[in-house]
């Protein structure tokens, strides 16, 4: 990447041009990403209003089994698991990521059944997606105590950490644990034990390695979802930072590795070309065939997990997994 003024544009599709007003840490994370090689980009930016839609789409296609195959975990055992949370005192139950909270719904309703004495804090970086959320929280579950955060996990657990007292049981459903680079799932783990106490609770959902083919047709769905989904992120970068991607010149790629047990994302120049960023004064240049990494979806043994619980200092008191053992919402205890 170098430095231009007033470069001209070299691409077509730009949406925003002249953005005055940008996301300072978006753009940072960017030119990090496009500056290095490989080039990358984070899979925390694929959550804007248009991909927090997309993402509802692909957990509706008959490919992708993880969405489905928790959901029905949580209804089958959806007494046992709140059961686990201990509902004799009041606590928070803070779920990280929340999104359309479809599947939590099935807990909360469980829970308010139950009379549980507890507050829900769904936290989410889409703004979007949590005022969907508490409107329909609101007309589903009027009982329902909320408070919801638009933003960072981390600096979520921080204002709980100083305004809220209480026990806390956090959820972190999905499989969103495998999205983070080698050993990220563990820093991510550690850096919510510091926010939490003795006997606090962690409910973490975990896609477990299977057949490698039903692994990889759920990144690579027939009817391009997914793809859709990973050049939502261009169109992101186009609308935000003033770039000129033209989305017809990179295509959607996937595949899995049954001995690392991740399924890698890219998107792919399919010739030389040069996108710039208005906004930033910088540009980016591409050859032809290069790519750029957006996310890893890394799938787990039971070993795995125990173990990656352990080094974070969580005890696994339960797995909660469905009959073929393709997924698990594993319940720690924090030690």
């Amino acid at each position: 990447m170098e430095f231009i003024t007033n470069a001209p544009q070299t691409n077509a599709n730009v949406e925003n041009e002249g953005v005055k007003n940008y996301d300072p840490e978006l753009a940072r994370d960017v030119l990090a990403g496009l500056t290095q090689t490989p080039k990358s980009l984070s899979s925390k930016y694929f959550y804007d209003g248009a991909g927090s839609k997309l993402f509802q789409q692909i957990m509706e296609l008959p490919e992708y089994y993880p969405t489905r195959t928790e959901f029905k975990i949580l209804e089958e055992q959806q007494a046992e698991i709140a059961g686990f949370f201990g509902l004799t005192d009041f606590f928070h139950l803070v779920e990280l990521g929340a999104g359309d909270g479809l599947k939590t719904k099935i807990l909360l309703r469980q829970l308010l059944h139950m009379k549980a004495d507890f507050e829900y804090v769904p936290v989410d970086i889409s703004g979007d997606i949590l005022k969907q959320l508490e409107s329909s929280l609101q007309t589903e579950l009027p009982a329902l105590r909320t408070e919801s955060f638009a933003g960072d996990y981390f600096k979520a657990l921080h204002w709980l950490q100083h305004n809220k007292e209480g026990r806390k049981v956090v959820l972190f459903l999905g499989s969103n644990i495998g999205n983070f680079e080698d050993n990220g799932d563990l820093e991510f783990l550690q850096e919510i034990r510091k926010y939490l106490k003795p006997e606090d609770k962690v409910l973490v959902g975990f896609d477990l390695r299977k057949d490698p083919r039903t692994i990889r047709q759920a990144y690579d769905d027939a009817a391009g979802v997914t793809a859709a989904f990973n050049l939502n992120l261009l169109k992101r970068l186009n609308r935000e930072l003033g770039a000129d991607f033209n989305l017809k010149q990179f295509e959607h790629f996937t595949d899995y590795d049954p001995l690392e047990g991740v399924v890698k994302s890219y998107l792919v120049s399919k010739k030389q070309q040069t996108v710039t960023f208005s906004a930033l004064n910088h540009r980016v240049s591409f050859a032809a065939w290069e790519a750029i990494h957006t996310e890893n979806s890394h799938k787990y043994t039971p070993a795995q997990i125990e173990e990656l619980g352990k080094k974070a200092g969580l005890k696994s008191e339960q797995f909660f997994t469905d009959e073929k053992h393709y997924f698990a919402d594993v319940l720690f205890r924090v030690m």
